[in-house]
């Protein structure tokens, strides 16, 4: 056996009358030799006081130096898996634990393309920047950066993500009114808390979203009556028909996951239903800088920054590992959130010293320009090829975000989950994201949510074809 290779396996009857079947891992012969008798001995293959073939007859059958064997016997020896007789040989030591594998039924294909929701190329992490970054940060940072950090997060972090925000995504943010979280589910977590602590009994969704965010309202004991959606966002016009509801949670940019936007008229609604029962909008505003037709549209916290509690994230422009969010809260909640939020910051101090040199450098400004560029590509060979392959499917939404629904045929949204399962391919059904007390829309009945940007661009072209093959 050549020593490049990396898995061998052998069943043979030595001199010593053993009969032994080992698998070799890894790329070093000894070290996979060594394991594999350790695998050997752990799982009861080796029964403790059995006899180990000798170490001139085992490198014969592996086709390996007997030095090699001899190393691995040895180490063993010191190890205490193994015992030597002298005159006798060597054998598995009496004192070994050993556990034999329980039968389990064999597993079912893992995904080999994965389309869900969440997901992100993270090989396009920008390392070297990133690293950059932080050599920049860490040789500029006060001793004091070493320390216990604000509970609500650094100044300087807070006024480069406020200056970001006023350009890019037109937010009014004064940086004392900025508070870091650890991510979107850990913030709106925050608000929902400080919601309830403030007398808010329930929280409108709108009827298509991610089920966890729902259930985090829930965890603080809000209700979460659905609002319909349509090619014009959330029906917010309805929100005058919730008695008692003084709150919505929306994603006007760009709703998850129908991508359609909030139509300016009722971008209009809303702020109007806000200031007249004196409530507040929770903007999720998750992927607002990835629009493709056209320049992003602004956030809806421009337009009234006392009514609107804005929220950004992270883990989609760089990457969730990242664990870094920030919420845009107006002065009549900001006490209430402080208060929630704690008395213990919740996010790395040394990572928001290197987010905050990743921006102010204009870093992150590139970063989210090369990501934009390589989503818009996927997201037209997305659109051509469905097209092209399965003209009955339709793609709605605008050319924004990091996913696109696929309207299927009435009734065959499961069958489609299935073949794609079948085929290695996780992709998520639009049934999977309506809140359970929506009434039913025959429009979007059936379809796939496909996130283009989860796999790597040397992936993407297989998943795309395997996407297409199941459609139909």
């Amino acid at each position: 056996m050549a020593e490049s290779q990396t898995t061998s396996q052998t069943r043979r009857s030595t001199r010593t009358g053993v009969d032994l079947l080992l698998q070799l891992r890894g790329s070093g012969t000894r070290a996979g030799l060594t394991e594999a008798l350790r695998d050997a001995v752990r799982s009861g293959h080796l029964p403790a006081g059995s006899r180990l073939p000798a170490s001139r007859a085992l490198a014969n059958d592996l086709g390996i130096a007997r030095s090699t064997v001899t190393e691995c016997y040895s180490l063993l020896l010191e190890e205490g898996w193994l015992t030597a007789r002298h005159g006798s040989g060597t054998f598995v030591a009496e004192r070994v634990q050993q556990h034999r594998v329980k039968e389990v039924p064999a597993p079912r294909r893992e995904p080999s393309h994965g389309l869900g929701p969440g997901a992100a190329d993270y090989a396009d992490f920008p390392r070297s920047t990133w690293l950059a970054a932080a050599r920049r940060a860490f040789a500029a940072a006060p001793h004091s950066a070493f320390g216990y950090g604000d509970p609500l997060g650094r100044m300087e972090t807070r006024v480069a993500i406020a200056d970001y925000l006023a350009r890019v995504r037109g937010v009014y943010a004064d940086p004392g009114r900025i508070v870091l979280s650890s991510g979107y589910q850990h913030g709106l977590g925050v608000v929902a808390r400080a919601l309830k602590n403030q007398g808010h009994e329930s929280v409108a969704v709108e009827s298509y979203g991610l089920d966890i965010y729902r259930g985090v309202l829930g965890d603080a004991e809000l209700r979460i009556p659905p609002l319909e959606v349509d090619e014009e966002g959330a029906q917010v016009q309805r929100l005058h028909r919730l008695d008692g509801n003084r709150a919505v949670l929306l994603t006007p940019a760009h709703q998850f996951p129908t991508g359609h936007a909030l139509s300016p008229e009722r971008r209009a609604m809303v702020l109007d239903w806000a200031r007249s029962a004196g409530g507040l909008i929770l903007e999720d505003d998750y992927d607002g800088e990835f629009r493709y037709d056209r320049k992003p549209i602004g956030a809806l916290q421009g337009l009234d920054p006392d009514r609107v509690v804005y929220f950004g994230t992270a883990s989609k422009s760089i990457a969730p590992a990242l664990r870094l969010g920030w919420i845009v809260v107006p002065d009549r909640l900001l006490g209430a959130v402080a208060d929630a939020k704690g008395r213990v910051d919740t996010v790395s101090v040394l990572d928001q010293l290197i987010f905050t040199e990743f921006v102010t450098s204009g870093a992150f400004d590139s970063h989210i320009r090369s990501r934009r560029q390589s989503y818009r590509r996927r997201r037209t060979q997305l659109v051509d090829a469905v097209q092209s392959r399965a003209s009955g499917i339709r793609v709605i939404g605008m050319q924004a975000g990091l996913q696109a629904v696929l309207i299927l045929p009435a009734g065959t949204e499961a069958w489609v989950l299935q073949a794609a399962a079948r085929r290695g391919l996780l992709v998520s059904g639009l049934s999977a994201f309506r809140h359970p007390g929506a009434e039913r829309d025959g429009r979007w009945s059936d379809g796939l949510v496909v996130n283009f940007s989860a796999v790597s661009d040397s992936a993407w072209p297989g998943a795309l074809e395997e996407l297409v093959r199941v459609l139909p």
